[in-house]
């Protein structure tokens, strides 16, 4: 069948989701459209292998908690309307892949009483019809899986207050409290204490993730999952010297801090799927004992890399109460991706974010080969057509809904 054929154009519905959508026919999402030279090409617009995994550009959407889910009641960490409407519009315009927000193994697990959940059956079902309408148009989709630890419970983000709530506020802080690696608060005063966790409750979080992996594929169908083991929470706390005072074996030496995440690598690595993990490269507090390095995160990568993951999100910060916000230049955590990038090789696919502002600079990181890939939050939030528009900057035509193409790229018998 050839692109003159009628029948090629005729509409036909998806078969992804229980609603009719048109079957795209430049398919799949983002991929660079026929018409262009794949040979010249921006590095950018050209696919990357992620285990046996392929995605149609280097351009991703980041993970970024919006603290819509319901926070009580039987729909507690429940995705809603509002998730699909928000995941749904940037599947639509062609992200290579899509990170959905923290959504917790277990319910004290949540950074605040409005994040999703994947503790439940029930939960991966309403996730799924986010996954279903990615896929029809050709876009991979993953889901990031978190324990906030002596950081959960807090007030959303969006109030801006650092501070954890309690029953008043829907929140478990004042009741069944939170966990760390240590009763070390993260800011005596705005924080509990947390209870340092029993080897036996280590071992049961563990299996949170490994049952919440489980639902990700086997109920929603996502292509792939990603660990967060960044910005202080649970996974964090343990790594950190700063977080982590323990004596022993998931505590001291660098080998048993960084004991949990493995464990939880290896009980969510995957034959059939990709593993993504997002670590912060540094605690960005280097005069405080015991804080985390860049020297650390390299033999941290090392390690992933003999435990399975393939893909290493590299963040930075967060595990340090002092003020880590506020204004930040373009790019300002791609010196610590290209540190570990050069140490690492190619024994895994590492990826930069934070104030990736343009089309121009992905591609100068790319060519660089200071990451493998660009992933971008706030710009996607401001822009869902992200991609789009830096194909345009580009000066190149990708693969876009069938149902939006046709103004752009009309037929010649068109009115």
């Amino acid at each position: 069948m050839t692109k003159n054929n009628v029948d090629f154009w005729a509409v036909k519905p998806s078969e992804h989701t229980d609603f009719f959508i048109p079957e795209p026919r430049d398919f799949p999402a983002g991929k660079l459209h026929d018409s262009e030279d794949a040979t010249k090409a921006p590095k950018l617009f050209t696919p990357l292998k992620i285990k046996n995994m392929t995605v149609t550009n280097r351009v991703g959407v980041s993970p970024m908690c919006t603290y819509s889910a319901p926070n009580s009641g039987e729909l507690t960490g429940h995705a809603t309307q509002f998730h699909q409407t928000h995941y749904g519009a940037m599947a639509l315009r062609a992200p290579g892949l899509i990170i959905i927000e923290a959504a917790a193994v277990n319910p004290q697990g949540r950074l605040s009483p409005e994040d999703l959940g994947i503790w439940t059956d029930a939960q991966a079902r309403d996730l799924k019809k986010i996954v279903d309408f990615a896929h029809s148009q050709g876009v991979k989709i993953g889901c990031q899986l978190g324990h906030g630890g002596r950081k959960a419970s807090g007030f959303a983000m969006p109030i801006h207050l650092g501070k954890a709530v309690g029953k008043e506020y829907k929140g478990w802080a004042d009741t069944t409290g939170t966990v760390g690696p240590s009763a070390i608060a993260w800011e005596e005063g705005r924080y509990v204490t947390p209870k340092e966790l029993t080897k036996e409750e280590i071992k049961g979080i563990v299996e949170d993730f490994r049952k919440a992996a489980k639902r990700c594929y086997e109920i929603a169908g996502f292509d792939f999952v990603e660990i967060h083991g960044a910005h202080g929470y649970l996974i964090t706390e343990f790594y950190s010297g700063i977080s982590n005072k323990r004596t022993d074996e998931y505590g001291g030496s660098f080998e048993n801090r960084i004991r949990f995440l493995t464990e939880i690598v290896d009980a969510t690595v995957s034959p059939d799927h990709p593993l993504f993990v997002r670590i912060s490269a540094t605690d960005k507090a280097d005069d405080v004992e015991g804080a985390w390095t860049i020297e650390q995160s390299k033999k941290l990568a090392d390690v992933l890399a003999e435990h399975g993951v393939d893909f290493l999100d590299v963040s930075d910060g967060g595990n340090y109460h002092s003020p880590q916000r506020g204004p930040k230049g373009p790019a300002f955590q791609r010196e610590l991706a290209k540190a570990i990038k050069d140490h690492v090789g190619d024994k895994l696919i590492v990826s930069t974010v934070g104030r990736i502002t343009s089309g121009t600079l992905a591609e100068e990181i790319l060519q660089s080969g200071d990451a493998d890939f660009t992933l971008v939050g706030s710009g996607f939030l401001k822009n869902p057509g992200l991609v789009w528009a830096w194909a345009d900057e580009l000066g190149v035509r990708v693969n876009t809904s069938w149902s939006y193409t046709w103004p752009f790229h009309p037929s010649p018998y068109a009115l």
